[in-house]
């Protein structure tokens, strides 16, 4: 049961660039991830859904592991 808790990791996901004049799905993706202002952080747990948005956005934010 330890073993899937420490499994369970954490992204920390940080927005850069203003959604300012980007496409409407590329605002929406960084919406749905739970990012509102510039330099706001949040922590998403590191899964293929999750990395999938990323990939989308990965010009707009910055990613660290947690």
């Amino acid at each position: 049961m330890a073993a899937k808790k420490e499994a369970a990791k954490k992204l920390k996901i940080t927005l850069v660039r203003s959604t300012i004049g980007q496409v409407p799905k590329a605002r929406a993706t960084v919406a749905a991830m739970g990012l509102r202002k510039l330099h706001q952080t949040v922590e998403l747990p590191d899964n293929a859904a999750t990395r999938g948005q990323i990939q989308k956005v990965r010009h707009m934010v910055k990613v660290e592991e947690a």
